[in-house]
């Protein structure tokens, strides 16, 4: 490493960057997300390589860096981060032209090559078709998912996420050097707070009120925290920028060092995130390399360094303190606050702590200032706001949209409509969204045009959370979906404060009961107020938000827990001890026996035509099963 190439400046890299890409003959782009490679996408590569080889094509997939970048007139076949569109990888765009193609194979390289990229033609069967209008859309701004979208914080995760001097050449690090060079450390935490960023890992409080508690705080030493510790079920937002994006993350940590006065910051990533650790890695290498990280930043006296510490996986560990003692080398068990992080944090000093989406979204303020950053937003949650959208939804993916933004925009328009078991597209099949993952709530079609923020949330009964979207359709019993996200955090509550660990143990056994048959009156007002219990008594932020699916499906579903203790009936027969029964079409001969045998009167249906069972009058005796000669009769 030259002393020449570290005295390169931002201007001077990325002017070298833009002069190499500008003659580039094509440049393809493999999303090298989790889930496209786990898909296959790096063979996609390979495969076009060898294509391209065959017709003579010059093709680079890894362009030379800092000063010795060169002009390259070939093909550069590089991998971005997740591109978002999960459910449609793997994904390659080809510029300039700005085709898109989606489920792309291996073997579908050498057509590409020689139809597409020779030809100029493009490949119908590669291109996605909207399921509603039957469009087949050849560009990424023809497909409603990336078009009613508003890009901050991910828009960055389609440049080579393992080029710094591409990130640079993107404005990369210019709001690091105007923080360093040009702001003092009260403007910087009055610059964040005028913007009105909110934390994006949970409670949302604002982020430039926790850095001028730090800067407050006494001491010589500080620390600032990347809480990369994400853990929700169907949750993989700061996964996916740490993998694409990982050089905005690291400048967000410089600014938030220098906002606060600390010369040292820790990313603290889960260990089942291996590409994110490889990236975060790589990221910190390169920006050592170039002097953006070490010491005399930008030629100034301001020092900062970074490193990598991957997490054991227990979800505890996404709360502040439980964190800091995993740091420590202690098991990782939360504290009572008071003391805050921000006066007795890390090794008992000063520290701030945000997540990897909020550090992120820092540069973007720093170069374009609050007002830009409010234009997005609302005016109490400004900004926007990454989401995963899985479940009973025909795009499933990675998605980034304004606060205020509503349900039925992410869930109809950008998810492309609810779908049933199948798979197929229904117009009225939604029955919920489960927002916020463990610590969150249900949301129902009468809040479908509720604008999504953190105080409309908060008053459903919900929370943003770490920003898991999980859809679900009337096939989908939510009773079971409480019990789901109730065994989640009962298996990861630490233990150590007694409401959280009994409190959570003993709901998770009356769901059990409920869905298994046992239940009775009082199991529903005792869940109840156990769950309300467990929210006002537990130590931190896992247990005192734990009873909230339990509370949410209480308050807007409980005519299906009513069925299930009352009736003894799972109305979507999700609970097999609560099924309904049900008569065959296929295989009922009508031959009435059932009919006449049951005591209520609860089947009906003409001779030699296929009978039905009633399931408000059904007591599930079972008689009609054991009468039948031809085994239509199911649900017992």
């Amino acid at each position: 490493m030259s002393e020449e190439t570290k005295r390169l400046s931002l201007e001077e890299l990325a002017s070298k960057y833009e002069k190499a890409s500008s003659v580039l003959k094509r440049r393809i782009i493999i999303c090298g997300g989790t889930g496209c490679i786990a898909n296959g996408s790096l063979q996609v590569r390979d495969a076009l390589v060898k294509e391209l080889e065959k017709v003579n094509e010059k093709v680079e997939i890894v362009l030379k860096s800092g000063s010795e970048i060169e002009p390259f007139d070939g093909t550069y076949l590089s991998k971005s981060g997740c591109q978002g569109f999960c459910q449609k990888g793997p994904l390659m765009r080809i510029e300039p032209e700005g085709i898109f193609y989606c489920h792309v194979k291996p073997e579908d390289a050498a057509e590409i090559v020689n139809v597409t990229l020779l030809n100029g033609e493009i490949i119908d069967r590669l291109v996605y078709v909207d399921p509603v209008t039957q469009k087949f859309c050849r560009h990424e701004n023809e497909i409603q998912f990336y078009e009613r979208q508003s890009r901050i914080v991910l828009k960055n995760c389609v440049i080579e996420p393992e080029n710094v001097e591409e990130y640079i050449a993107r404005q990369g690090y210019f709001g690091a050097r105007k923080a360093i060079l040009e702001m003092k450390p009260e403007e910087i935490c009055q610059l964040v707070l005028d913007a009105g960023l909110r934390g994006r890992g949970g409670g949302g409080f604002p982020t430039g009120l926790k850095w001028k508690f730090t800067l407050a705080s006494q001491g010589k030493k500080k620390y600032v925290i990347c809480n990369g510790d994400e853990g929700d079920p169907g949750a993989f937002m700061d996964r996916s920028v740490m993998e694409g994006n990982p050089h905005a993350v690291l400048e967000g940590m410089i600014i938030a060092g220098k906002a606060i006065g600390a010369d040292e910051g820790v990313v603290y990533v889960r260990a089942e995130y291996p590409l994110a650790v490889k990236r975060m890695n790589q990221a910190v290498l390169d920006a050592e390399h170039h002097g953006l990280l070490g010491d005399h930043l930008f030629g100034s006296d301001f020092n900062f360094r970074i490193r990598i510490m991957e997490g054991a996986g227990a979800f505890v560990c996404g709360e502040e303190t439980a964190l800091i003692a995993s740091i420590e080398g202690k098991r990782g068990m939360p504290m009572p606050k008071p003391p805050f992080p921000a006066q007795c944090g890390l090794y008992g000093k000063p520290t701030v702590i945000n997540n990897v989406e909020t550090l992120a979204m820092v540069p973007y303020i720093l170069r374009e200032g609050a007002a830009s950053f409010r234009s997005f937003g609302t005016e109490k949650s400004p900004g926007t706001k990454t989401f995963a959208l899985t479940g009973h939804v025909t795009n499933t993916g990675l998605i980034e949209v304004p606060f205020g933004t509503t349900l039925r925009e992410i869930v109809y328009n950008i998810g492309g409509g609810v779908t049933d078991n199948n798979g197929h597209v229904t117009g009225e099949d939604f029955k919920s969204v489960q927002i916020g993952g463990p610590s969150g709530g249900c949301l129902t079609p009468e809040m479908l045009d509720m604008p999504l923020d953190y105080d409309s949330l908060k008053t459903a009964g919900a929370m943003v959370g770490s920003g898991g979207l999980v859809v679900m359709n009337k096939q989908t019993c939510m009773v079971r979906i409480a019990r789901f996200f109730m065994k989640f955090t009962q298996n990861e509550s630490c233990g150590k404060c007694v409401p959280c660990r009994e409190g959570t143990k003993q709901m998770l056994a009356l769901l059990d009961d409920i869905i298994e048959g046992r239940a009775t009156a009082e199991t529903l007002d005792l869940l109840e107020q156990t769950a309300k219990a467990v929210q006002l008594g537990s130590l931190c932020g896992l247990g005192k938000t734990a009873p909230n699916p339990v509370l949410s499906t209480l308050r807007y579903f409980r005519e299906e827990y009513e069925s299930h203790v009352f009736k003894k009936i799972c109305p979507t027969g999700e609970c097999k001890a609560l099924a309904r029964p049900v008569i065959l079409a296929e295989k009922c001969k009508g031959c009435t026996a059932c009919a006449r045998k049951c005591p209520v009167g609860a089947i009906s249906g003409s001779p030699k035509q296929p009978h039905k069972i009633d399931p408000e009058k059904c007591i599930k005796c079972a008689v009609c099963k054991e009468t039948c000669k031809f085994g239509a009769v199911t649900g017992f």
